[in-house]
């Protein structure tokens, strides 16, 4: 009985080592949501797989309620050390973001786990591929809008269409728990003509209530782990101000390349790993041989025998 108990020993991490690679994880979500204004989710799915045996939605939905000490220490620490938010478009998205998170949180039940991962491996390479070539062009970091400045400033345009699209990245950031940023940022820097620190800002702030609404929503239909969400925000509280406070201080093009980079390497790892699981699927197993009834001999036949 003592070995067993031994083994078992061995075998399972113990509280406190379990906590600490819990408290590692939320720290560099927090820098990475920090750092480029949300998407710390791209880093908390596959790190949480690897940790955890969480299924698939709850996954997705612990990764969201991560993002609440990201996005909230995240913006505040964007305002009190000198970066601006851009609020005319903003409110809007704030507003349809919230709104969004109640859809997004429910659709994850009705998504295949096979969808899900699809669409996760989209948005990592969407994303890596669209901040190489941000990084390619020194205008990046600038104002890269198509719109031009007259018509941003006008309520009928920055309205609804605040509005709309934060209702759709809203819906998709609590549903896919990647905190939003990755699709947030681009839509405000060639749709309202927010330079990059800025619209990493407003990022932050717009999706403090979604993470909020999202959590709440996958804590009452199961799909989030309450414990390890907490314990995540605990980790994330120094990362995301340390993620902020770097956003400010360093070059954006470095961040986008290394960023890029790390998110086209956990798209293939994503890849590699439904290939792997679909081969084992296909691979084909052995039927047991069937006997006829001449070959069965029963107990008492064998006894008897004897």
């Amino acid at each position: 009985m003592r070995a067993t108990g031994a083994t078992e020993a061995t075998s399972i991490p113990s509280a406190p080592m379990r906590n600490g690679a819990e408290l590692g994880v939320g720290f560099t979500g927090g820098v990475i949501g920090g750092l480029l204004g949300g998407g710390s989710g791209v880093f908390y799915v596959p790190a949480l797989e690897k940790l955890t045996r969480l299924p698939r939605p709850s996954l997705h939905g612990t990764a969201g309620a991560a993002n609440i000490a990201v996005t909230g220490v995240g913006a505040a620490t964007f305002a009190l050390a000198g970066g601006s938010i851009n609020l005319h478009a903003g409110s809007g998205l704030l507003v349809g973001a919230t709104a969004g998170a109640f859809l997004g949180a429910r659709l994850i039940l009705r998504i295949s786990h096979q969808l899900l991962r699809w669409l996760f491996v989209a948005i990592l390479v969407a994303t890596g591929v669209k901040l190489l070539i941000d990084a390619a062009q020194p205008s990046a970091v600038h104002a890269a809008t198509t719109v031009p400045m007259s018509v941003i400033a006008n309520p009928w345009y920055a309205i609804p269409t605040s509005l709309i699209l934060g209702f759709i990245i809203g819906a998709w950031a609590a549903g896919m728990g990647l905190g939003g940023g990755l699709l947030a940022v681009p839509v405000l820097m060639v749709l309202f003509g927010t330079d990059l620190p800025t619209a990493e800002g407003t990022s932050l702030l717009m999706f403090f209530p979604n993470a909020v609404v999202g959590t709440v929503v996958h804590a009452r239909q199961g799909t989030a782990d309450k414990r390890l969400a907490a314990v995540l925000n605990l980790g994330a509280l120094p990362g995301a101000v340390l993620g902020a406070l770097l956003a400010l201080t360093l070059d954006v093009h470095v961040l986008s390349i290394v960023f890029a980079v790390f998110a086209l390497a956990v798209a293939l790892r994503e890849l590699f790993g439904m290939r792997r699981t679909r081969s084992r699927d296909e691979r084909p197993t052995t039927a047991p041989e069937t006997r006829g009834d001449a070959d069965i001999v029963s107990p008492d036949t064998r006894t008897h025998d004897e």
